[in-house]
Order: C-alpha cells, then sequence, then structure tokens
C-alpha cells in the first residue's frame, strides 16, 4: 500500500504531495515502482495534529481520489468521518481506512452497506493527545481484543469477513515499548483471521532505534516491513514502494525455495 498524504502537515511528507496534481503524479509514481493499491487521506494523524473541517477534506480528497480512477489500482481512503466515508464510497474508493476504528457515530453504518474493505485501526486517545502517555496492562491483548470486537460488530451490519483488514495502529496511543511488543507479537493479531495491515514506515520509533530523521529512515523503514510480513501482516503500508516491494521479492524468493 503506497502513501499519498493530500496534506500540509504529515509527519513525514507534509506539504509534499499537497495539491491534487502533485498528489496524482505521486500516486502514479507509486504504482510504476510497484504499489498494488494506494492510500489517500486529507487529514494529518500525526501525533498532536488538530482535526480539518469537512468541507476542506472534501476539498483536498475527492478530486485526487477521481483523478486515480484511471489507474486501474485499488484506491483507500484514510478518513475517520461519515461525510467523506459516503463521499468516497459514492466516487469509487475501494477501501475505507478509520484510524478510528469506526467507532465516530454513523461510521459503520455509512461504510457497511458498501462493496468496499474496511480497515479497522487501533488508537489509544486521539490524534491531539494520543501520545501524551499512552498506557495498557497487556498492549498485545488489550489491542487483540478491541479488534476483535470492532471486527464483530461490522460484521453485525452485515460487513463480510473478506472485506476486513485490521490494524494494530503502531504509534498510535503507543509508546516504543508498546510498538516493540506489537510487532514482536504480531502473529497473535493475524490468528484472528482478518488480514493484518501494519504501518510502520518512517515512524518515530524507527527514529529511536536509528537516531535518523524521518526523510532518513528509508532502510528501517523496509526492516519493519520485512518483520511485519515474517510476523503475519498481509498488507504493508509504506512511503519507500520500490525499495519495499525488492526487499519483500527476496523475502518471496526464500519462501518458494523452501516449498
Amino acid at each position: 500500500m503506497g502513501v499519498v498524504n493530500i496534506t500540509p502537515d504529515s509527519f513525514s511528507d507534509g506539504g509534499e504531495f499537497f495539491g491534487t496534481e502533485l498528489a496524482v503524479a505521486h500516486a502514479r509514481t507509486l504504482v510504476a515502482e510497484g504499489a498494488d493499491l494506494i492510500d489517500i487521506g486529507g487529514e494529518s494523524t500525526r501525533p498532536g495534529a488538530l482535526p480539518v473541517s469537512v468541507d476542506e477534506e472534501l476539498n483536498r480528497v475527492m478530486p485526487v481520489l477521481e483523478a486515480l480512477a484511471p489507474l486501474g489500482v485499488p484506491v483507500s481512503v484514510d478518513t475517520s468521518k461519515p461525510e467523506i466515508m459516503r463521499a468516497a464510497l459514492a466516487s469509487g474508493a475501494d477501501m475505507i481506512n478509520d484510524i478510528a476504528g469506526f467507532r465516530t457515530p454513523g461510521a459503520l453504518e455509512a461504510a457497511a452497506p458498501s462493496d468496499a474493505a474496511l480497515c479497522i485501526m487501533h488508537m489509544q486517545g486521539e490524534p491531539r493527545t494520543m501520545q501524551a502517555a499512552p498506557h495498557y496492562d497487556d498492549v498485545v491483548t488489550e489491542v487483540h481484543a478491541f479488534l476483535h470486537a470492532r471486527a464483530l460488530a461490522a460484521r453485525e451490519l452485515g460487513v463480510a469477513d473478506d472485506r476486513i483488514v485490521i490494524d494494530p495502529g503502531f504509534g498510535f496511543g503507543k509508546s516504543f515499548e508498546h510498538n516493540l511488543q506489537l510487532l514482536h507479537d504480531l502473529r497473535k493479531l493475524a490468528e484472528l483471521g482478518w488480514p493484518v495491515l501494519v504501518g510502520l514506515s518512517r515512524k518515530s520509533m524507527l527514529g529511536k532505534i536509528t537516531g535518523r530523521q524521518s526523510h532518513e529512515r528509508v532502510h528501517a523503514s523496509v526492516a519493519a516491513a520485512l518483520l511485519a510480513v515474517v510476523n503475519g501482516a498481509r498488507i504493508v503500508r509504506v512511503h519507500d514502494v520500490r525499495a519495499t516491494r525488492d526487499a519483500l521479492a527476496v523475502l518471496e524468493a526464500l519462501r518458494s525455495a523452501d516449498k
């Protein structure tokens, strides 16, 4: 999954692709590099980020979504707002990727009647304050329970299992230690049976390990994506598609040789 942030303030590439033409051009580049799907978002969810209005988010996202239709690659829209979900689905979005786990009133009802996939993510708190003091008694058990409950809630509204994706939400209300524990025990989440999506690309935990700034974390991001797939992830959400594809190709060759 290639990332296209149509925002002025995302943590890694804020402002770099802010505007329809820049965002669409970047999406085309990611597809050429091997992205199987594209995730677009019009509201930054970095720690400390403030929300934007529905109208502003629509103005950022909808022209890009409509322009990407000819690419023939599934497009995911990253939003927690039911109004954005309905508009995106009406314009052909293939997935709704919700950092709030479809807990916003009306969100699940907006997405469930469609044929689109739903990516249910775990987040403790909300972006503005989520990294202030995250606390868990057992982060893996609690994230597991949350994702299971939200997936069952989606199922109760008629969402088929093959439309559900789960995401532990690395960096969303988690400390460095929480993130490492989730990556180490990711297979426990995969055992729930729904595909696991992981977004570790360029995140601060990699900066803490390597001491590098966000734009210098390509190698660490590729390593994290590879480890996530080894531990059960089915989708990796990344900024650096070409490098990640190359690493995964090596893994796949090794797995094929073992058959």
